[in-house]
């Protein structure tokens, strides 16, 4: 087995495996940028090393530093974590060359599954389902709603290079096909240097469902099921669930197949992640794009399955068969993965960096954080602003929602706003706790809590009304929304009133 292992990434997977190295008794090598010196993986690996400036440009994906690094310390291998230079497959040649083991897919696997566009055609090739829209980029606007018209509205315009819903624009009809488009290449280019950009019929109100596959350098492909990835902001998952609220074994089977053929079509080595829609209405799911890296949310998949993905993809890259078989794979447990950002939900969920003058981590049964912060530490302006991954898990989905409300009650981070207050309302929603799922879940969401906002304003206004035509005397006798008579004090009318304005 590997002896070190170089960490390329920051922050909080780069803590998981650093923890999975240890399992191991595999010595841990990390990087990082001026601004990341104190990190929490900085102080927890056994060797740290500088890589550069605080923009990632400048360090983390800097791949001939970090390949420099790696020789100096020793390391045998190097894991890319996700982001960054994870899919990169020049890097991947790089440190192939170099002589080092790279803990992922081959570079030909990742270019095969980079492009969105070669990767439809690989599934249709595999005979896999797909959205319909196009195999080649869009030539001009005038091909553009040629194509447009032939798949019919709505539809979605992508990033033929890219992901993160970066790129991406939703467009209902034809009047708004063109600066969508327009402004689609323009982030496309800005996001990943190419403005190619293709076009898919857009499914209405669908589920995001991706089916985490892994494979060994034997000729072994396992799936280890689905999970739920459809409650999203800007394109970009906040809660995950494994199994899906769905919870059906034969479309599980279904997908499972489907990911298992694109996956053998690039020879795939390692874990990987293939996405889906999938319609409420009739269950009919179509392939969306392969993720060739270990996913932020694998952590609801361990907890169902009690497989150590890490662990695992470790072993495959040294070069040992898969430890499990398909038959041995169950999904009797329900696992709640939220990820606590540095973000204010008030505010469009813009970014909120600063220190941490408070951290209180829950614990307790059920209950799994993986966080690369501590009291005291900073969340910087030049990266990703998720401090934590909090997940739990139950015997069923019920429990598992009842852990997660616990853990976000004892979940205190101070000095930044965060998305912990946003999640305790989620848990509470009816919608979520039925298991009424899709993309568009948090609008609808937002448009719920803002009605319900507007009701408990006007039936303080009510109340503050009808006080103050009695206001002259010291206690006023009135009706509470139709219920008993209450007596209400000036006091009281005040407090409704500094209420009725703080909603405002």
């Amino acid at each position: 087995m590997f002896k070190k292992i170089l960490i390329a990434n920051r922050g909080e997977i780069a803590v998981r495996v650093i923890r999975a190295c240890r399992d191991m008794k595999i010595k841990s090598v990390a990087v990082y940028s001026e601004v990341d010196k104190d990190a929490l993986h900085v102080r927890m690996a056994d060797e740290a090393y500088f890589i550069g400036a605080s923009p990632s440009n400048e360090s983390y994906l800097r791949g001939e530093k970090i390949i420099e690094v790696a020789k100096k310390s020793g390391a045998e291998a190097i894991h890319p974590g996700y982001g960054f230079l994870s899919e990169n497959a020049e890097f991947v040649r790089q440190v192939t060359k170099e002589g080092i083991s790279f803990i992922g897919p081959s570079p030909e696997a990742m270019e095969a599954m980079g492009g969105k566009i070669s990767a439809r055609k690989i599934a249709i090739k595999a005979d896999v389902p797909v959205v319909p829209g196009t195999t080649e980029p869009l030539q001009s606007a005038e091909d553009a709603l040629k194509t447009a018209r032939e798949i019919g509205f709505p539809l979605m315009l992508k990033a033929a290079a890219g992901g993160g819903g970066k790129g991406m624009r939703f467009v209902e009809g034809e009047e708004d096909l063109k600066i969508a488009l327009e402004t689609a290449q323009s982030e496309a280019l800005s996001s990943f240097g190419d403005s190619s950009i293709y076009i898919e019929k857009a499914i209405v109100r669908p589920r995001h469902i991706e089916i985490q596959v892994f494979s060994d350098k034997h000729g072994n492909f396992v799936h280890l099921g689905e999970r739920e990835c459809s409650i999203q902001r800007r394109h970009q998952k906040v809660i995950e669930e494994c199994p899906s609220p769905i919870n059906d074994s034969d479309l599980r089977q279904r997908m499972g197949e489907s990911a298992i053929k694109v996956a053998k079509a690039v020879d795939y080595v390692g874990a990987g992640t293939v996405e889906f829609l999938v319609s409420d209405l009739d269950k009919s799911f179509y392939f969306l794009e392969m993720n060739t890296r270990l996913q932020v949310e694998h952590p609801v998949t361990e907890l169902v399955t009690g497989i150590d993905l890490v662990r695992e993809q470790i072993r495959v890259a040294w070069g040992e068969k898969l430890s499990f078989a398909q038959e041995e794979i169950s999904w009797d447990k329900h696992a709640i993965e939220c990820r606590v950002y540095a973000e204010d939900p008030e505010n469009n969920f813009l970014p909120s960096p600063g220190k941490i003058t408070r951290l209180r981590v829950p614990q307790g049964n059920g209950v799994r954080d993986d966080g690369g912060i501590y009291e005291g530490s900073e969340i910087s302006i030049y990266y990703d602003p998720m401090i934590s991954k909090l997940a739990v898990y139950g015997r069923d989905r019920s429990e598992a929602i009842d852990r997660l409300r616990r853990a976000l009650q004892e979940y205190e981070v101070g000095g930044i706003k965060t998305t912990l207050a946003f999640f305790r309302e989620i848990v509470e929603d009816e919608e979520f706790i039925a298991g009424n799922l899709d993309t568009g879940f948090i609008t609808r969401f937002n448009e719920r809590k803002r009605k319900r906002d507007i009701d408990e304003g006007t039936r303080d206004l009510a109340l503050i009304a009808s006080a103050l035509a009695f206001s002259n005397n010291q206690n006023s006798t009135v009706k509470d929304n139709g219920k008993a008579e209450k007596t209400v004090s000036r006091w009281t009318i005040a407090g409704r009133m500094a209420a009725f304005q703080n909603r405002l």
